[in-house]
């Protein structure tokens, strides 16, 4: 490319604007036809947008617009043929600066002098180009308003992606000046900083003034560039206009952006005034002095912070030695808790071996002796002797004491497992309905023996997920308590239904019902309640609270009440159906 391919705009006035100086906006025009490049600078010899002329660069393909994109990335707008090498030639290179070479800024005017050969909606849709236009319609005064147009764009597009990079370090730097713990070091930090934000080299110096408004005792923190010879350790290094600019922010109190000079003035919420001067080499623009504004608006925390800092450093001496002697009380009631804690685990191993000697101790005879009757009945079975019925009396009253010292034992045994602290449930698909029958046939004859009726109401199937083996222990707990409190000759009633969603099992006797003293003690252990078995049977009181915790290990609900129509009990389990 030539200096030829150039053009820069200047001003002929006498007296040159305060913009003169200001870079050209610089366009490409890229374009096989040097007829278009000729008339393109003939149009756009005048023009001139808020101050600022035009630099053309040219190209006459593809490939030369390629590499002259890679080598000017401040390219504003793009003048760009379609046709050139190839029929889709333009549009191959549109599609490379804004995914290769990621320019997202650079405004894009397509120009074809066959319209026709690429369609303008579909062209519009598929690539992201600002404007397309004939060639044959862009006269003069269009060109010129597409460019002006599309130069106002990029301007807003720079702005605010230098807008956004500003913001970036703000958000960025905000944490780091936060963390700093000594006045020096964050005016230094703020110093840094703000050159970042201003993306330029500039020269600072900030001045704290600690002792109130109105009055002159202010010192140095930091300096920079210039600036980096002053003195921070007294007021008299400050003389001359540098003594006059800062006092003067201390007296009007605000911002002041001048040519090439900008002075911050900040006020924390501690009453500590900071003035900060700094140098550019060029004047802030609108949109700098919005980011400086934003970030010294964050910079009256982070003083605060410093300062707060240093007084909980102070409070902490103090409070060191109140946290000590509150730990040593601590330490004191910790050392009485553990030794109760000693004696409760001491209490409940004693527990623990009781229950486990008594499993030990009874269930082995108890063995014995089921087996030994067995073998009677048996032998029993087989003779012929008259006294046959009495053999038979004899041995069924062994059974029946042997298997309610048995029942007392699982009971023990299941109270012993329900202290536990690692016990779990298995739970597995079930048929909730196949467990209510299995615990009825079970208790049948038990049942039957009282001349007792007992009915299961339920549906042919209900699917729940449970471990199988508690459940059957929950229900046959209730089930037997029905048997021991219910009259001679009475009914008792096991309903399983699904309600909203969860499985409800129901056993209902017509027993003399629950006092209000019952219903306080309900569940607990070692609890015996007020009704007395109707058939001498013995209680251990252990029975409802292993139920509770059975379904407690389920994550549903057991509840109890008295029939409406007076007499007998109603315990109701509710679960969850998965």
């Amino acid at each position: 490319m030539s200096d030829t391919d150039i053009l820069r705009i200047i001003d002929d006035g006498d007296q040159p604007g305060p913009d003169s100086a200001a870079r050209p906006w610089k366009i490409a025009v890229i374009d096989d036809d040097p007829a278009v490049h000729e008339g393109t600078r003939f149009a756009l010899s005048d023009y001139s947008l808020n101050g600022r002329g035009l630099e053309i660069v040219s190209a006459h393909s593809a490939a030369e617009g390629l590499a002259l994109m890679r080598e000017h990335g401040d390219i504003a707008v793009v003048l760009l043929d379609v046709i050139m090498e190839t029929d889709s030639a333009g549009l191959d290179l549109v599609d490379y600066i804004r995914n290769e070479l990621k320019n997202e800024t650079v405004r894009i005017i397509l120009r074809t002098g066959q319209p026709g050969q690429a369609p303008e909606r579909g062209i519009i849709v598929d690539y992201d180009i600002n404007d397309y236009k004939a060639k044959t319609e862009l006269t003069a005064d269009k060109l010129f308003t597409s460019l002006t147009a599309a130069l106002r764009s990029y301007q807003q597009l720079e702005r605010m992606v230098e807008t956004r990079r500003g913001l970036e370090i703000i958000i960025e730097a905000a944490p780091t000046l936060f963390d700093f713990r000594s006045m020096q070091r964050l005016a230094e930090g703020v110093l840094t900083q703000l050159a970042s934000v201003l993306n330029a080299d500039c020269a600072g110096i900030l001045v704290l003034r600690e002792s109130g408004r109105g009055k002159e005792g202010f010192s140095i923190l930091a300096s920079s560039g210039s600036y980096s010879d002053v003195a921070r350790a007294s007021t008299s290094t400050l003389e001359g206009e540098l003594k006059a600019i800062v006092e003067e922010a201390f007296r009007q109190r605000r911002h002041d952006f001048l040519s090439q000079r900008s002075i911050l003035y900040i006020e924390t919420g501690s009453g500590r005034e900071v003035v900060v001067i700094m140098e550019t080499p060029r004047a802030l623009s609108e949109t700098d002095r919005t980011l400086v504004e934003i970030f010294a608006g964050k910079l009256s925390v982070a003083f605060d912070n410093v300062i707060l800092y240093q007084q909980v450093q102070e409070a902490n001496a103090t409070l060191e030695q109140r946290v000590m002697q509150r730990t040593t009380d601590l330490t004191a009631a910790n050392v009485r808790l553990a030794a109760q804690w000693q004696l409760l685990q001491r209490a409940n191993a004693f527990k623990r071996d009781i229950l486990g000697t008594v499993a030990h101790d009874l269930k082995n005879p108890l063995a014995v002796i089921m087996g030994r009757t067995e073998m009677l009945k048996e032998l029993v079975g087989n003779a012929t002797a008259p006294t046959t019925d009495n053999f038979l009396r004899q041995v069924e009253q062994i059974r029946s004491a042997t298997s309610r010292m048995a029942g007392m034992v699982n009971s023990l045994i299941s109270d012993a497992m329900a202290d536990a602290l690692d016990i779990n449930v298995r739970k597995e698909r079930v048929d909730l309905v196949e467990i209510v029958q299995s615990v009825a046939e079970a208790n049948q004859p038990t049942a039957a023996r009282k001349e007792q009726a007992l009915q299961v109401r339920a549906p042919h199937r209900l699917m729940i997920e449970c471990d199988a083996d508690r459940m059957r222990e929950a229900i046959d707990n209730l089930v037997s308590n029905a048997i021991k409190y219910s009259p001679l000759s009475g009914q008792i009633d096991i309903v399983a239904a699904e309600e909203a969603g969860v499985a409800v099992i129901s056993v209902i006797d017509r027993g003399p019902g629950l006092t209000r003293d019952d219903m306080s003690r309900l569940f607990g252990r070692f609890q015996r309640l007020s009704a007395k078995p109707t058939g001498g049977e013995s209680s251990a009181g252990l029975g409802l609270s292993i139920v509770k915790r059975i379904v407690d290990l389920h994550e549903g609900s057991i509840s109890a009440s008295n029939s409406a129509s007076g007499g007998g009990a109603t315990f109701t389990i509710t679960l969850p159906v998965s």
